[in-house]
């Protein structure tokens, strides 16, 4: 590991915001240069020099860049970390510092909007509006108040999602084989399975990590499971609905709508056809992005890093490997 006198490198991911935060947390400490190619090859020749990199889920930390490289620290905002190999890390004796739960009610709330606005559509009625229409041509929106929400993923996020929805009155479903009925109670919400969730949801909300387990979880049978009035939101993982089957099930008005803020190929191009329906509204992966939660986030990961580097411990909530190095 570094020394605390020794020079250090870092990348920042372009996605890292605000970047004056992090310069003012480890500026005096770590050279930092922001940039950060999606593309493996251009982004092991970004990391040939450095230290440590403070990503996004944009940036493949792959076992290949791992192993090309010679980084001493993956710092990783938010808690999905899908983008990084943990074996590979673990492997090569490369901690891996994120940041579980401290984004979990940005996000929260985000898939509020989201499911607020699918269920009235906001995004077609502005639209409308910015064409010279008015109200009498726009569709009527429905209520979020008494209505059933499943919510898929009953961690961090799912549970503030949950206390969220107390003021509408909404009887809150879940299904997370981890999570026993018990600790869902102070939310009253009831975990069921998720055949069970999908026939009885106005409105499924994904949260959950995206794993072996739950990749391309919402398919063509689930979504033909689910009341045609139904909404579907994602907030977790693009790649946990099948976004060909999605597709279908809007075409088909299998479903009556979705609100997405992750997709299973970023950034979602403009010729998707995503953006060709009326009942979708679409966000281009903010769900964490608000002041509060980056910032909180940011001096978490540079606390982190920093004692990472210095050969100190960190508390084991925010390691993701098993390295030894704390």
């Amino acid at each position: 590991m570094e020394t605390e006198s020794e020079p250090v490198r870092g990348l920042v991911d372009v996605d890292v915001q605000p970047l004056s935060a992090l310069h003012e947390r480890v500026g005096e400490r770590v050279e930092l240069t922001v940039g950060g190619d999606p593309d493996e090859d251009a982004l092991v020749d970004e990391l040939a020099d450095m230290d440590v990199v403070f990503t996004t889920s944009r940036l493949p930390i792959s076992r290949r860049v791992l192993e090309a490289t010679n980084l001493s620290v993956v710092a990783k905002f938010g808690t999905g970390l899908d983008n990084v190999d943990v074996e590979a890390a673990n492997d090569h004796g490369i901690p891996v510092t994120y940041t579980p739960g401290l984004n979990a009610l940005s996000v929260a709330e985000h898939a509020l909007g989201l499911l607020l606005a699918t269920l009235r559509r906001t995004v077609h009625a502005q639209r409308v509006l910015e064409s010279g229409g008015w109200r009498d041509e726009t569709p009527i929106g429905r209520q979020l108040s008494g209505k059933t929400v499943g919510i898929v993923g009953y961690g961090r996020i799912g549970q503030r999602f949950a206390t969220l929805l107390d003021g509408f009155h909404a009887e809150t479903l879940a299904f997370d084989p981890y999570v026993e009925q018990e600790d869902a109670e102070l939310t009253g919400t009831a975990m069921t399975t998720l055949d069970s969730l999908l026939e009885r949801s106005d409105a499924v909300v994904i949260t959950t990590e995206l794993t072996d387990e739950t990749r391309g979880m919402l398919d063509e049978a689930a979504f033909a499971a689910m009341k045609p009035s139904a909404v579907v939101v994602n907030v977790a993982r693009g790649a946990v609905i099948d976004q060909s089957a999605l597709i279908g099930a809007l075409r088909d008005e299998t479903i009556a709508g979705a609100g997405l803020d992750v997709f299973e190929s970023e950034p979602l191009t403009p010729d998707s056809p995503l953006h060709g329906f009326e009942t979708v509204t679409l966000t281009p992966h903010i769900a964490a992005r608000t002041e509060e939660a980056s910032v909180a986030c940011i001096d978490r990961l540079a606390t982190n890093a920093l004692a990472l580097l210095d050969g100190r411990t960190v508390p084991d909530r925010y390691l993701a490997t098993g390295s030894g190095l704390r």
